[in-house]
């Protein structure tokens, strides 16, 4: 991922030799060669999402003043780490210390998920409350813990705990009506209790870096509400470990604050998919490579 724009963008070629020199990884040729098992490793697969994502910020960027554009925005979110990808973007933190404080997040995930013993699993077609009834009566019968992780439109919320207890969940989500449940292919428990001593080594390393107030609101994870208060952006970073992603709620968000067209940066079309599904009538577009780029940029361009 991210080897089109590597190719194509000089603004995209520098955000990636930036994140290599920072987080002293040979990032680019993981993101453009994998293998698929490192990909998926939470170690390196942060840094990747968020590197890819920033390099596409800056390729369109770059291409719209080509156009003598520039993108009015009025808002910023990202889904999970892609949080601090927006964070950059918006200012909050510079892109040295945002990428150093991704490598620290993932690092700190993936020491915790070792000793976890947990995922996460898709459910389809169970809303939020029958699925935390699920959830607690699951947790109360295997002595484990299983919870809400990812609200991600409606009828797709994933759960996230120890695997002996997602087991018993699932069973329990289809008895309640779940249409389909999906392992997801994640190495560890994200957004439960079991990433606690991620979230109190990453707070550690938080503490010492410095943020800015952003130049636009982000809208954050945890509560679904735009900000540009540095003390809640702190908290935020630290509790969305632990906490469910509000993606639905976040979605709707903007577009009750007037905002009409999303455009997703970064690898792949999930969230831009996530997005039609949550507010009918918006207007996407993504960039994740130079085709999406070239389209995406060509047609902001029109718009502006």
């Amino acid at each position: 991922m991210g080897a089109s724009l590597w190719q194509s963008s000089p603004a995209a070629r520098q955000v990636f030799e930036t994140a290599e020199r920072v987080m002293g990884m040979p990032l680019a040729q993981v993101c453009f060669e994998g293998p698929p098992d490192r990909l998926t490793d939470t170690a390196f697969a942060q840094p990747a999402v968020v590197a890819v994502s920033l390099a596409a910020a800056a390729a369109l960027a770059e291409r719209l003043l080509a156009h003598k554009a520039r993108i009015p925005v009025a808002l910023c979110a990202g889904h999970s780490v892609g949080e601090l990808a927006a964070l950059i973007y918006s200012g909050a933190v510079s892109l040295q210390d945002g990428l150093k404080l991704v490598s620290a997040r993932g690092r700190a995930m993936a020491e915790a998920s070792a000793v976890a013993d947990g995922s996460m699993v898709a459910v389809l077609g169970l809303d939020e409350g029958p699925l935390k009834q699920v959830c607690a009566r699951a947790s109360m019968e295997t002595g484990a813990s299983v919870q809400v992780a990812n609200l991600n439109a409606p009828g797709q919320i994933v759960i996230s705990g120890s695997r002996r207890a997602l087991e018993r969940a699932c069973e329990l989500a289809r008895d309640a009506g779940a249409k389909r449940t999906v392992n997801l292919d994640v190495s560890g428990p994200f957004h439960s209790i079991y990433m606690q001593p991620a979230a109190d080594h990453f707070r550690a390393t938080l503490d010492h870096t410095a943020l800015s107030s952003p130049s636009v609101p982000v809208v954050l994870n945890v509560t679904a509400q735009p900000s540009t208060d540095l003390l809640e952006l702190r908290h935020e970073l630290v509790g969305q470990i632990t906490s469910p992603v509000r993606w639905t709620d976040s979605v709707r968000t903007m577009w009750d604050l007037s905002c009409t067209v999303f455009v997703e940066l970064g690898p792949g079309q999930v969230l831009g998919g996530l997005i039609k599904r949550i507010v009918k009538g918006a207007t996407v577009m993504n960039v994740e490579d130079e085709e999406s780029l070239r389209r995406t940029a060509d047609s902001l361009a029109q718009l502006l």
